[in-house]
């Protein structure tokens, strides 16, 4: 049996939490609420903004700004979600009763400057910054940082992601990156050294591996991919077993390791239709005899 200052105390506590839902649960679910849209459509409005601010410069493809723009909307709406997240909790916090300041404090530039590890958190995102802003690599390029190289999978101000032939991925900081090269970026070569035998008439090489490169780039299944058709370029050295020839050419981005071994095969048959030896180092061992 329940007596009456039980059902007293019962009922103010209850008229103080009516009273304090009132008064701030309201504003915490509004907050949740605020935060869950624009988060949802947050994405969407940095989409359309970059798509539209982005002009199309001269000489590069549709790909290569699509590229740009995917990247420069992934980072931004990365940094949108985080932000969204931090100001609705500082906010929720505050309708609590609990006081922010010394967290806001704390989570200022300059609390983060002087923490423990905070200078290496501000180089990778001044690094990162530089990286977006001049455009050195995007979201599908293939990148080598340093010695690590891969298809870039997510960036975000902080880290490069890499995803590697074998399937292994690398989380690069930005503020450890030193070197960046793209071999992805507005176009690529096929850059091929073949060495032919010594005797080999040089004059029918070259017609042969020019012939070549030029059907290629006519084929229907592979003009596409090539911008100059892939030609003979120079004698490139005089090696102990063959001479070694290079060949170079243009294509789209990402193409050119197809293109170089599709390449490559056509030489191959068409050398051995012409009976033009590949050779390979030989060494000769003579036998003495003892006795």
């Amino acid at each position: 049996m329940y007596n009456i200052k039980d059902m007293d105390l019962f009922r103010n506590e209850y008229a103080t939490a009516i009273s304090w839902f009132t008064a701030h649960g309201f504003k915490i679910a509004g907050i949740i609420l605020g935060a869950f849209l624009i988060y949802k459509f947050g994405d969407a409005f940095i989409e359309k903004i970059i798509r539209k601010a982005i002009v199309p410069r001269k000489f590069v493809t549709k790909e290569e700004e699509k590229k740009r723009e995917d990247t420069l909307i992934q980072v931004l709406s990365t940094a949108l979600n985080i932000l969204i997240v931090v100001l609705a909790l500082l906010m929720i916090l505050s309708e609590i009763g609990i006081n922010t300041t010394p967290l806001i404090a704390s989570a200022g530039i300059v609390g983060i400057a002087v923490g423990f590890g905070g200078q290496y958190l501000i180089k990778d995102f001044i690094s990162g910054t530089f990286i977006i802003l001049e455009n050195q690599y995007r979201v599908g390029d293939v990148v080598c940082l340093g010695t690590t190289c891969g298809l870039v999978e997510d960036m975000n101000l902080r880290i490069t992601v890499l995803r590697d032939l074998d399937g292994i991925v690398h989380h690069v900081p930005n503020g450890e990156i030193k070197i960046s090269s793209n071999y992805s970026k507005d176009h690529a070569n096929v850059n091929l050294n073949i060495g032919i035998a010594y005797d080999t008439s040089l004059e029918k090489v070259i017609q042969i591996i020019n012939k070549v490169g030029n059907d290629l780039s006519e084929d229907k299944d592979w003009k596409e991919k090539i911008r100059k058709p892939p030609q003979f370029l120079r004698v490139d050295d005089f090696a102990d077993s063959a001479v070694i020839v290079k060949i170079l050419g243009e294509t789209a981005p990402l193409k050119q390791w197809e293109v170089a071994g599709e390449l490559r095969k056509r030489i191959k048959i068409a050398f051995d239709k012409e009976h033009i030896e590949i050779p390979f180092p030989q060494r000769v061992v003579h036998m003495k005899n003892i006795g």
